[in-house]
């Protein structure tokens, strides 16, 4: 097989890495295009692509170009990963809402973090897109940039390019269900879903059959070993109770989820840390996820980020070493397990797998708006990528996106106007503000702390 993969925003190094021990593992004869605009960052992805091709003598050529228009002529796949202004623009899109007692687990898909994000993201991905229409018109497109689902919605929007968006949550909260069933992966089969990064499992089933009476078991022993928490309605011990005195991790037993799962009787991924974004206002101040601060005490953004930095810095000194890389390299590493190299194969070879793919709304479920990017299930072949029809979900499922799927259509208009107005709106329609002083304050505030990557409000 002869491909020719574009990936943008290639200076994340790390994305870049597991995809190209992927690419290396299927053995396809492939030019391999590396894409940023960072030259320090581009030159670490390629150096290390090219020594880990040199390392498995695999049959692939590596070119990098600091611009896209270079390389995208004979594409037949691109991929995006971008991610405007870094992880310094990401500390600030979580740090700047903690001065209104908003604190964010993640802060890159939705919540105030994630509404910041989008108004960076959605102009230059809008520009890579009109690039792959007019450049390479029949390749196929992916995205992992986040926030995923308007990112995608902005790209079809504007530009109507074909992108697919990918993320590995769904995939990872399968393997999570079927180990704690004590089941294999090949006998667990779902239906989810949903927003990327709250999709619901609205099936769950072990060689055919239902799965959800014994998840139901382990629900109530998870959700029972948390102090006061026995019941739905009683999470949140009193100030001062120390959870590391009853011996239970919150963030370990997912309890959010089990709790959502009991009540809407459909599994979300991906998890707690995810999950409780989408539902900010039960998550208001400090102390609020089980006794403890979200992004804080649970799920420090801060450590995430310096974990970023410091494997940053790890694949820059491999890079740039002169001594080859060791034998155990490709086994220690992995790949990146999001599954685009198995979809263009199953794509290339007409082998109609199914994946969970992000694509627009065209009726697979009619419930939800017509057109908005949903996460479900598609099958990969020789003519791309299609949504399976599933029918109608549950009205407590559909109303727990259905404003989400606006908010979406604000902030795509708010990116593409350069409107402060509508970006104020997309605030208050996220729901972690509590006023709309608050929603105008923290506007201005992320609005003036971006402004070097927000040129159209400038305007």
């Amino acid at each position: 097989m002869k491909e020719k993969a574009v990936i943008i925003g290639a200076g994340s190094a790390m994305f870049t890495r597991g995809l190209a021990i992927d690419l290396i593992q299927h053995q396809w004869e492939l030019e391999l295009a590396l894409v940023d605009i960072d030259p320090k960052a581009l030159e670490t992805a390629d150096r290390l692509s090219r020594k880990m091709v040199e390392a498995s003598r695999a049959p692939m050529k590596v070119s990098a170009s600091l611009d896209r228009r270079d390389v995208l002529k004979g594409a037949t796949a691109v991929i995006t990963t971008i991610a405007v202004g870094g992880r310094r623009a990401w500390e600030l899109d979580v740090q700047i809402p903690r001065k209104y007692e908003i604190y964010q687990p993640v802060g890159d898909s939705v919540m105030p973090g994630g509404s910041s994000r989008a108004l960076r993201m959605i102009p230059p991905m809008v520009a890579i897109a009109a690039d792959v229409v007019e450049l390479a018109p029949d390749a196929l497109f992916f995205n992992y940039a986040n926030p995923m689902s308007v990112v995608c919605r902005a790209v079809r929007k504007e530009t109507g390019a074909q992108v697919v968006g990918l993320c590995h949550g769904v995939f990872h909260v399968g393997h999570y269900l079927a180990e704690l069933l004590g089941v294999p992966d090949s006998d667990l089969k779902y239906t989810a879903v949903g927003m990327n990064h709250l999709t619901w499992f609205t099936e769950i089933r072990v060689k055919g059959d239902d799965a959800k009476p014994r998840l139901r078991e382990i629900a109530q022993q998870k959700l029972a070993a948390l102090p006061g928490a026995a019941a739905l309605g009683t999470r949140f011990p009193e100030a001062g109770t120390s959870d590391a005195a009853s011996g239970v991790d919150p963030d370990e037993i997912q309890a959010f989820t089990w709790e959502l799962f009991l009540l809407f009787d459909a599994f979300p991924a991906v998890l707690d840390r995810h999950v409780t974004e989408f539902f900010p206002y039960l998550f208001r101040g400090k102390r609020s996820y089980y006794g403890k601060t979200l992004g804080v005490e649970r799920y420090s953004i801060e450590q995430v980020i310096q974990n970023g930095d410091r494997i940053y810095a790890q694949m820059q000194e491999e890079a740039f070493s002169p001594e080859p890389l060791g034998e155990d390299y490709f086994r220690r590493i992995g790949g990146e397990h999001e599954q685009v190299v198995d979809i263009i194969d199953s794509i290339r070879t007409d082998a109609a797998r199914t994946y969970s793919a992000n694509l627009p709304n065209r009726g697979q479920v009619p419930n939800l708006p017509y057109d908005c990017v949903v996460e479900s299930p598609a099958i990969a072949d020789a003519s791309g990528m299609h949504p399976i029809a599933l029918g109608p979900v549950p009205a407590g499922l559909a109303g727990s996106l259905a404003t989400r799927f606006q908010w979406v259509e604000t902030l795509v208009e708010a990116a593409v106007e350069g409107s402060r107005r509508k970006f104020i709106q997309a605030l208050i329609l996220d729901g972690a503000v509590d006023s709309v002083a608050t929603a105008t304050r923290l506007a201005d505030d992320l609005l003036a702390a971006h402004a070097q990557y927000l040129p159209q409000f400038a305007r």
